[in-house]
């Protein structure tokens, strides 16, 4: 006889209000996990109708087994608005989206382009620009943001690909419209401004791919193209929506770390210079990292650190707060430079782990110094405020002067 499916109980767990629009939760949403902490490893989440995880053991439990995974199940899944499928026609292909065995091949054939060596031969661009950039900064109050941390990730995720960078400033107002289908409480305008984004994005990406194809060149498009795996190659659409995920998820996050990070040393008063600039980096992405909410689908009923996660359940696994767990880090809301090294969980872990990791920390590790370097006199003008953009975490404005 045929046993009963678990159900979930969510009575068991403590449930917690905390509306992800309050502009004090935006500001500082640390308070409201270390409340939730108090209660062990899991709440339940009442704005997101959702368990959350928020114990560094947890999280990287759930992210290394199998048994979740990214895929809505079948049943799970709900009608998509007609203006919203631009947006999943582009998302339907996405690796980040996948489980095995299409996100075995979509990977695979994406680590034959993007490689370790491709991405550590950058670090010399990467230098060059900060410094370009730099040159080019206002003498008096500016927003470091604007003139920085924006193009600093988006014109080299473009050179990268072999996109013309003059369409840097056109690629990031395509991103920032489709990523802000993820932001808590979006409307049907946010959704409709994706979906156009989505078919402008493709458009324009099918075309260059078109290009690429008649005349090939050493970019990582070309590579892409060429890229197979047992005789396999990436479809147009695979191809269409890579490159989308590589732009979009290539700056995004870096441009908030780089906020994030920088507001952080000058509010410390920490010096770059005051550990080796790796280990500084990995304290910046553990403290305030730019993404702090991450979902998995449970495909059978799974027991995690005693609590039952149901077949079918969405759970949310909070990496901010798992990067803040006093069990796993000493001090954990101590900025510490020379914290000892230990795996955060800013990038994911297992079969997820970010792709883009390798890029984000080279572009970290080299243009932090460069900025220090050339402005040792960079400082703070105005009370940094997050913008209103959670479940990612990232500063509206960074007012400097130097």
């Amino acid at each position: 006889m045929a046993s009963e499916p678990a159900q979930e109980n969510k009575a068991v767990l403590p449930e917690l209000i905390q509306s992800p629009k309050d502009p004090e939760f935006v500001q500082n949403p640390y308070a409201f996990y270390e409340k939730a902490r108090a209660a062990g490893p899991f709440f339940y989440w009442q704005n997101y109708d959702m368990t959350c995880a928020l114990s560094y053991a947890a999280i990287s439990a759930i992210l290394r087994d199998r048994r979740f995974g990214r895929e809505i199940p079948a049943e799970k899944r709900k009608p998509v608005p007609q203006y919203l499928k631009p947006f999943y026609a582009v998302e339907d292909h996405s690796m980040l989206e996948l489980e095995p065995p299409r996100h075995t091949r979509l990977r695979g054939l994406v680590m034959r382009a993007f490689t370790s060596r491709r991405i550590n031969g950058l670090a010399p661009e990467i230098a060059q620009l900060s410094h370009d950039l730099i040159a080019n900064f206002p003498t008096d109050e500016f927003d470091l943001l604007r003139h920085f941390g924006q193009h600093l990730p988006v014109i080299i995720i473009a050179r990268l690909l072999g996109v013309p960078e003059e369409m840097a400033p056109q690629l990031l107002a395509w991103s920032n419209a489709m990523v802000k289908v993820y932001i808590a409480g979006q409307d049907e305008a946010t959704g409709r401004a994706a979906g156009q984004a989505a078919t402008d994005f493709s458009d324009f990406m099918r075309d260059y791919i078109n290009q690429r194809r008649a005349r090939p060149a050493d970019d990582l498009i070309t590579h892409l193209i060429a890229a197979e795996e047992q005789g396999a190659k990436l479809s147009t659409q695979e191809l269409i929506t890579t490159c989308i995920l590589l732009l979009n998820a290539g700056h995004e996050a870096t441009v908030h770390t780089l906020g994030n990070g920088v507001k952080t040393l000058l509010e410390c008063r920490t010096p770059l210079r005051s550990a080796p600039v790796d280990t500084v980096v990995e304290e910046i992405i553990r403290f305030d990292p730019p993404l702090h909410l991450f979902t998995r689908h449970a495909y059978e009923d799974v027991e995690v650190m005693g609590h039952t996660i149901a077949e079918g359940s969405e759970v949310g696994l909070l990496l901010a707060a798992g990067n803040r767990d006093p069990a796993a880090f000493d001090a954990p809301h101590r900025f510490d430079p020379a914290r000892p090294a230990k795996a955060n969980l800013s990038f994911g872990a297992g079969l997820h782990f970010c792709v883009g990791a390798p890029l984000a920390r080279l572009e970290l590790q080299t243009a932090l110094p460069v900025l220090f370097e050339r402005l040792p006199d960079l400082r703070i003008t105005r009370p940094p405020e997050y913008a209103d953009l959670y479940h990612f975490h990232g500063l509206k404005t960074l007012m400097v002067t130097h």
